[in-house]
């Protein structure tokens, strides 16, 4: 562990416990932020606009988060960190978790989804994810679950994710057509 990482890990977790209503919202962010993520990206299916444009954007995401997810589960093969509360960094505002810190899967998980429609180029749809992603990960670190340093992990593991989807689930393709084209 780098010990710049557990200084700024640290200094994020300092403020957890000073202002209740803070620690609420967070506590809420951390608890629906990647369901509502998963949602809105959903709900992109029925879009009123340029239907099989959104719609590949949607299955984008949605692949760009399954494959994500299923690096850091291969990642986590290699090597196990220890939460930042078990190794007295933060101070823990919510239930304990049970598996490895690094990489944050809620960090994957939202940052698959911000890069997905940006390589997609559908910027006002990334950067409000990336709005809501942004909260969703310092809310991790605030809480006391993560260290920046997963965050980043997770961050990375997404963009490498969303590229790979990218590079083979191309737009107007067959399959593309065919997926679009149900309901």
């Amino acid at each position: 562990m780098s010990s710049y990482d557990a200084l700024a890990t640290a200094w994020v977790n300092s403020f957890s416990g000073s202002w209740r209503s803070l620690d609420l919202l967070l506590i809420a962010i951390t608890t629906v932020g990647a369901p509502v993520m998963i949602l809105a990206v959903a709900v992109r299916w029925w879009s009123p606009g340029d239907r099989p444009r959104e719609r590949h954007a949607a299955v984008a995401a949605g692949l760009s988060f399954l494959l994500g997810l299923t690096l850091n589960q291969v990642l986590l093969l290699f090597g196990h960190r220890m939460r930042p509360y078990d190794a007295g960094v933060t101070h823990l505002l919510i239930a304990r978790s049970q598996d490895p810190s690094f990489p944050s899967d809620h960090a994957t998980a939202a940052f698959s989804i911000v890069f997905a429609f940006l390589f997609q180029k559908r910027f006002l749809r990334a950067f409000l994810f990336s709005l809501i992603g942004s909260l969703l990960v310092i809310s991790r670190v605030y809480l006391g679950i993560h260290y920046v340093g997963d965050i980043l992990g997770g961050m990375v593991t997404a963009l490498i994710a969303a590229s790979a989807i990218h590079l083979v689930y191309r737009e107007g393709t067959r399959l593309d057509r065919w997926i679009t084209s149900i309901l």
